[in-house]
């Protein structure tokens, strides 16, 4: 599909330089998308569009707006859409998924293109990347590593803002669970074990 060339060409021009959120993150999402849009027979060009414009607008973790990226990325992707061969109910359907797929905004989405689209993204939480992104984001934050009295949140509540490893327990072993489809269930018990047991891995080394 020759609109999808183009809107990489786009996304990978626009796109801020965060190893948590760059165009490699994109374009992992996009591999996700693309195996669990076989297996559940959905319609390649929504999703795959929607994954290619879901972080367009991405505000770091540390700024107030973070929580709002989705939002603002579903209304720039609805005015880069209308440069190309889109409906205006594709355009609809496109942007609504990309509103509801992060996990800040604590909504399961309705259609097809927004459960894979948010499949595909927790996906590139959980696993060996997904421990790389987690402690890239901390880095550029300047967050520690754990807290030492307690690194695993046995007597406390979890605080990412504060202790890395928390987010392990906020958000990372919560989304196997979350996940919509059935593919995406499978790939994601596979890639919280690697979490588990990374987690073990450190619980012998403290």
């Amino acid at each position: 599909m020759k609109v999808l060339d183009s809107l990489k060409d786009e996304v990978e021009k626009r796109i801020q330089n965060d190893p948590a959120h760059d165009f490699d993150h994109i374009m992992r999402v996009y591999r996700n998308a693309q195996k669990i849009c076989k297996k559940e027979k959905a319609n390649e060009k929504l999703i795959l569009s929607a994954v290619l414009l879901h972080d367009i607008i991405s505000y770091p973790k540390s700024d107030k707006r973070s929580k709002n990226s989705s939002i603002e990325s579903a209304k720039e992707s609805q005015r880069i859409l209308k440069k190309y061969d889109f409906t205006e109910k594709e355009i609809k359907i496109i942007a609504d998924a990309i509103k509801v797929h992060s996990f800040s905004q604590n909504k399961k989405p309705k259609t097809m293109e927004g459960k894979i689209l948010q499949d595909s993204d927790r996906l590139d939480a959980l696993g060996a990347i997904g421990i790389a992104r987690v402690f890239a984001t901390a880095g550029s934050m300047g967050r520690s590593f754990y807290n030492s009295d307690d690194p695993f949140c046995k007597k406390r509540n979890p605080n990412d803002k504060v202790w890395t490893i928390d987010h392990f327990f906020q958000k990372l072993l919560k989304l196997e669970l979350l996940m919509n489809t059935e593919s995406g269930k499978i790939e994601a018990k596979k890639r919280t074990r690697i979490l588990k047991q990374y987690l073990n891995h450190l619980r012998q080394e403290l």
